[in-house]
């Protein structure tokens, strides 16, 4: 069995009563980052196996844990925070799991994406999460303009060091459109700011951004709030 376990975005608290029995029943635990997860089981006085499994040596490791789940061990994959298969590899492990009939199943949890959706105000029955988006300029913008007739709420997770010049480029595709940053949601000093594209571009040169950012972009048909 393969077990998808959502963990705390930033609160400790989020953590659920069957994740951690789940984590504790397991005969391996697949991390993101090994060390964060350790820290998170040790917290909750887990003693688990770890294997490393993020986007830089998926290629090798899913065969090894598949070999694993084939054997009949019990596989519980997590992210650094939320659920796993956002914005990881973690779609790949399921992906092979399904084709060797394997069973899977989750503990759902904490989600930043559902969360900053939810608290943004914006239109909620429709949305498109389309991840990280890319580093460098060029890319970046064609990646934007793809989505510059959707209806659909937008949604991005962004590095505080691109923040700023993701921003810039939002603006110059969808125009000056209503937006919100849901900046370490959970956490002590969670914060939601909603203005437009561009007052929060100003906002984000005014005070350098720290911590992690959810960018949430309202659809074409909410309209450019500089016509």
């Amino acid at each position: 069995m393969l077990y998808l376990v959502a963990t705390p975005i930033g609160h400790l608290g989020d953590m659920t009563q069957r994740a951690v029995e789940v984590l504790k029943t397991v005969d391996v635990i697949a991390s993101e980052d090994t060390r964060k997860t350790g820290r998170l089981l040790k917290h909750y006085g887990i003693e688990g196996r770890q294997i490393a499994f993020h986007e830089h040596n998926e290629v090798r490791v899913v065969p090894r844990l598949t070999a694993l789940l084939r054997e009949g061990k019990m596989v519980a994959l997590v992210t650094d925070a939320g659920t796993p298969g956002i914005a990881d590899p973690g779609y790949r492990l399921v992906q092979a799991a399904i084709a060797d009939q394997i069973p899977v199943t989750m503990t759902p949890g904490p989600c930043a994406v559902v969360m900053a959706i939810v608290l943004s105000g914006l239109p909620t029955h429709s949305f498109t999460f389309r991840g990280f988006p890319p580093r460098k300029p060029g890319p970046r913008r064609r990646f934007l303009e793809a989505d510059r007739s959707s209806p659909h709420t937008l949604v991005y997770y962004e590095s505080p060091y691109r923040l700023e010049a993701f921003l810039a480029e939002a603006v110059q595709v969808f125009g000056d459109r209503r937006a919100v940053l849901a900046n370490d949601l959970t956490k002590r000093f969670e914060k939601m700011d909603r203005a437009t594209l561009s007052a929060l571009r100003e906002g984000v040169r005014k005070t350098p951004p720290v911590g992690e950012y959810v960018v949430v972009i309202a659809g074409a048909d909410e309209g450019d709030t500089s016509d």
